[in-house]
């Protein structure tokens, strides 16, 4: 079976992993603090904290601002439900906001359009953006509206880990208070589960590391052996030194990883940049894609055809796509929630063209192009 995404497991990874099972520690153990460490030194942080999932970053992040009721944060609908789902742990609302048609970004300038609104900018508190598919967002404006406005930035970056915008792969924490990673194995590296977060603020790391453990702290005078103190309501978000080492290995792979899957994605754009029923992803001067995903917008509509029907075509060759995403504010859950009606027309034109199509590092040559010609043959009229 060809998935639309994978990890890749060599020799070095399970050597990695292997030491920790000898040692000591499998958690709490230094693999986590060095992990940490290599983090920092790629991305450009000069605080990292590792945590069991992206998931538990968000919710972190959320927690760490102290969003509450009627707050609004900014967010995309063309994200997985994690995003805003932190957003609704602090009882606050996410508030969503087209996105670009070029980047399938967040889109700044409707954001700006929206604050301009006292009933909105008088309740606004941050703007959770996601790099989607691996494309940074237009972070000069997301800045620009952040200190204009006085919003937190946070960046899930869990698409795009090996990214480069303005010429740098640290461009994160540059621009977000709070940049959340997840290492999924179908990231562009992996950790099996895990996430982190990271940042340059002192206070920021201080809190996250404590809300990490059960908001425990050891550092206790008056019982000096076994003495700790809940000094917060926390959580058991920790990774164990075993993921932490797997990531150690991995995360020295990255460049080869992002290399590799530019590769394919080239591939992709040369057999469908000129079809009239597609549209290859775009990409501006001042950025390096990652390719955490490669959607190809198909207009079916024009086509004739359905996009159940390609999915079932590639099934039958063991071929599994995907969609990234089914606008969040389209979910059930949502629907029965929200008191706003959301009307992001460029997201549901998204949505109703997207298809992700296979791309992971180890994927060969001749099943990709098997997966261009079965796509080729579902195109012709």
């Amino acid at each position: 079976m060809i998935n639309y995404g994978r990890h890749f497991i060599d020799r070095q990874d399970i050597n990695s992993v292997v030491e920790v099972l000898k040692s000591d520690f499998l958690t709490q153990g230094n693999f986590v603090k060095h992990f940490e460490l290599n983090l920092n030194n790629y991305f450009g942080s000069r605080y990292s904290c590792v945590v069991s999932n992206g998931t538990a970053a968000l919710y972190l992040a959320a927690n760490v601002f102290k969003w509450k009721k009627g707050d609004l944060v900014f967010c995309s609908p063309i994200t997985f439900l994690a995003t805003s789902n932190c957003i609704l742990s602090r009882d606050a609302k996410p508030y969503f906001i087209d996105i670009d048609e070029s980047s399938y970004n967040i889109n700044p300038y409707l954001i700006e359009k929206k604050l301009k609104l006292h009933s909105i900018s008088s309740k606004a508190k941050a703007i959770v953006a996601t790099d989607f598919a691996g494309n940074p967002c237009n972070w000069e404006m997301l800045k620009y509206l952040s200190k204009k406005y006085s919003l937190r930035l946070v960046n899930d970056n869990c698409h795009a880990m090996g990214s480069k915008y303005l010429g740098s792969k640290k461009y994160a924490v540059q621009f977000a208070d709070i940049v959340t990673h997840s290492y999924h194995p179908v990231k562009n590296f992996t950790t099996g589960e895990g996430g982190a977060i990271l940042t340059n603020n002192l206070a920021i790391y201080n809190k996250i590391q404590l809300l990490r453990s059960h908001g425990i702290t050891k550092n206790i005078r008056e019982i000096k052996f076994w003495g700790y103190r809940m000094i917060d309501f926390g959580y058991n978000y920790r990774l164990t030194d075993i993921q932490a080492a797997l990531g150690i290995s991995q995360l020295k792979k990255l460049d080869q990883f992002t290399a590799y899957r530019n590769k394919l994605a080239k591939i992709y754009d040369v057999h469908f940049k000129d079809n009239i029923y597609c549209e290859i992803p775009k990409i501006e001067k001042n950025v390096f894609h990652s390719y955490h995903i490669y959607p190809l917008l198909i207009n079916f509509k024009k086509l004739g055809k359905n996009k159940e029907d390609l999915f079932r075509l590639f099934y039958k060759h063991n071929i599994k796509l995907q969609v990234h995403y089914i606008p969040i504010y389209q979910q059930p859950y949502y629907q029965n929630i929200l008191s706003n009606k959301f009307n992001c027309p460029v997201a549901e034109n998204f949505y109703s063209r997207e298809v992700t199509l296979p791309l992971y590092y180890g994927l060969k040559k001749n099943d990709q192009l098997k997966c261009i010609d079965i796509l080729k043959i579902f195109l012709k009229k």
